[in-house]
């Protein structure tokens, strides 16, 4: 579904992004592994056109694509095939939960208010929240709004979906609910690519997982492959630092 060939990018003389391939079939949940500084955010800001990458090359769903040069017009092309949960869950303070979810369905898709509202509640549903359209992100917790960001990114109905360390934010408790909805949309075949330190997830989710360090990738497999017999040195130490 998605393959990224050689792609660079630079912030001034700060090389982050160093010649970095990736490759996600339909079904895939692949999780992205590396030390702070390692490019996994800007290598996933550069996939969704968030940062224009210096170079590389994109196929996505049989069109491929220049990463550096790419037009507004396939830029809009594959974003509405694609969705991105940030951090920080990026809602809107002044509108309910309800309304963040149908707000780029009515205002970017143009669809008819009632039609993007039964989409937005069925959304909200699936992530555990049908007693929560009405409310506000400062009602909500934490764990709460990141499923709200969620349910608004299955709402698009993506082929999809980016994730940049959605439970970084979370105090401990709320991080589980939020993994336990992502782990039923992995059940449910939703292609997943996912920045992540949670290492349960990645073991027991994922099925491909991909070490980066310095903006290169150090080592990929399958997820069991990778934890149980790691080839390379520093994915070892990475993987014992994490286990600590």
């Amino acid at each position: 579904m998605l393959e990224i060939r050689d792609i660079h990018k630079s912030f001034g003389a700060l090389e982050v992004l160093r010649g970095v391939d990736l490759q996600v079939e339909q079904g895939e949940v692949v999780a992205i592994l590396g030390p702070s500084g390692s490019g996994k955010t800007t290598l996933l800001r550069c996939i969704n056109f968030l940062e224009r990458a210096d170079a590389g090359t994109m196929v996505f769903d049989g069109e491929t694509v220049s990463m550096h040069k790419a037009s507004r017009r396939e830029i809009a092309a594959i974003r509405k095939k694609t969705a991105f949960v940030f951090q920080n869950y990026n809602l809107f303070r002044n509108k309910t939960a309800l309304q963040n979810v149908t707000e780029g369905l009515v205002i970017a898709r143009r669809m008819p208010r009632e039609e993007a509202a039964a989409i937005g509640k069925r959304s909200l549903d699936k992530v555990g929240l049908s007693d929560r359209y009405d409310y506000f992100p400062s009602q909500l917790s934490g764990g709460q709004q990141q499923r709200v960001a969620i349910a608004r990114a299955l709402a698009t109905d993506p082929k999809i979906i980016y994730f940049d360390e959605p439970t970084s934010a979370l105090d401990p408790e709320l991080t589980g609910e939020v993994l336990s909805v992502m782990q039923q949309l992995a059940t449910e075949g939703m292609t997943m690519l996912v920045v992540t330190h949670e290492m349960a997830f990645a073991r027991n989710v994922s099925s491909k997982v991909i070490f980066m360090e310095d903006g290169v990738v150090v080592e990929q497999g399958d997820a069991k492959s990778f934890f149980e017999h790691p080839v390379m040195e520093r994915t070892k130490a990475f993987l014992n630092h994490s286990n600590q």
